[in-house]
């Protein structure tokens, strides 16, 4: 998990919020990103066998997601320029979950982590397994508060910017999060097929 990699593309979804706004889907997108996690730690085996979703499958998933959101980023509706969105659609716009939550703060790379940190831990240490399980949540409670901080933070950086500032900021990271898609994409595919990371670049 990397909030500071997550920072800029908060910043470029709630530009138009008011700051009561931005802090609450600030707070929600950690919030999420915490429940989203400690489900998978302590179901997540059970759900991807249940569903026989692989990490891979996880990954590729993500990358398709964030590709999509990237391409949203970086040729936005023209109607929806020409028309500025009323304070009623700002209100009703969420973005915490969906691409903040998850896939950016709990994404393919940290549900991996989890449910692998789950199955080792099951095994390593039977009998004390809820002791651990109880210090990873903590450790996830205050990765998120970190989170949260920084979140907060780079929200200033939107008064600084302006609204060209922030449409090229969108753009950008438009095209970044593309870019991060298609390499989650590969590295599912990679996965999937037993291929290096190396040669899926």
């Amino acid at each position: 998990m990397n909030p500071f990699s997550t920072a800029p593309l908060f910043v470029s979804l709630t530009a138009g919020f008011d700051p009561k706004k931005r802090r609450q889907q600030a707070l929600k997108a950690c919030f999420y990103a915490f429940a989203i996690l400690v489900v998978f730690l302590l179901l997540g085996s059970a759900i991807v066998d249940f569903f026989g979703i692989s990490i891979p499958g996880i990954r590729v998933a993500g990358g398709l997601i964030i590709s999509t959101i990237g391409f949203r980023m970086l040729f936005p509706n023209p109607l929806a320029e020409g028309s500025a969105a009323t304070p009623g659609d700002q209100r009703d716009l969420d973005v915490s979950f969906t691409p903040i939550a998850m896939p950016s703060l709990a994404g393919p790379g940290s549900i991996a982590v989890v449910l692998s940190a789950a199955a080792v831990i099951r095994s390593i240490h039977p009998t004390e397994w809820a002791l651990i399980y109880g210090a990873v949540i903590l450790g996830m409670a205050a990765t998120l508060v970190i989170s949260y901080l920084v979140l907060r933070v780079a929200s200033s950086m939107v008064r600084f910017l302006g609204p060209g500032g922030i449409d090229a900021m969108t753009r950008i990271f438009g095209f970044l999060l593309i870019c991060i898609g298609m390499q989650f994409l590969l590295t599912g595919i990679a996965d999937f097929y037993g291929i290096p990371h190396g040669h899926a670049r």
